[in-house]
């Protein structure tokens, strides 16, 4: 169950479950909400999400903070970073001029930079969790990414009372026959 099946260099089990799932419909806008509004880390959540789905792994208030304690400073530091500036070069990437065509492409760079951060971010996740997902608890997937979701969130001082806040989310995760478990 918690084996692990072989994955093309520079590919990761993690990347695509996270890719796919966050392409669903309505997932980037409730991800983006609970990172605007609640300083959640997207990678964090979608890690939540994933080892409950596909290991069956339901983690522990400190399993998530250890999560998070993993990635070091790197989200704020770097990933956090990226992001301002990304958003900062918008309005400078919308003009018709030389320069606004410019301002465009060094905001597509940064923007590609900051999905290699979060890639990263992913990878060192998916490592760190190679070395404890053996000591987790186990439950039906279903189960297990909704407690792990309702962790998270209770490492940031709320609930998943808020109606609709994390049922795209949870949806996508199942959706078209997923997860797979490796």
């Amino acid at each position: 169950m918690t084996g692990s099946s072989a994955v093309p260099d520079g590919q990761s089990h993690f990347w695509e479950f996270s890719l796919t799932v966050y392409g669903a419909p309505g997932v980037q806008e409730e991800c983006l909400h609970l990172q605007e509004r609640y300083g959640v880390d997207v990678n964090v959540l979608l890690f939540c999400a994933y080892v409950g789905a596909v290991h069956g792994a339901r983690l522990q208030e400190s399993d998530v903070r250890a999560a998070a304690a993993a990635l070091g400073d790197w989200n704020q530091t770097v990933v956090s970073n990226l992001r301002v500036a990304r958003r900062a070069l918008k309005p400078f990437a919308t003009g018709a001029s030389a320069s606004g065509a410019a301002a465009e492409a060094l905001r597509n760079l940064v923007k590609t930079a900051e999905l290699e951060a979060e890639r990263i971010e992913q990878k060192t996740l998916e490592v760190w969790s190679a070395a404890h997902i053996g000591t987790w608890q186990r439950a039906e997937p279903v189960e297990a990414v909704a407690a792990n979701i309702a962790v998270l969130l209770a490492t940031h001082d709320m609930e998943v009372g808020e109606p609709g806040l994390t049922s795209h989310l949870v949806a996508a995760t199942f959706a078209d026959g997923r997860p797979t478990r490796t």
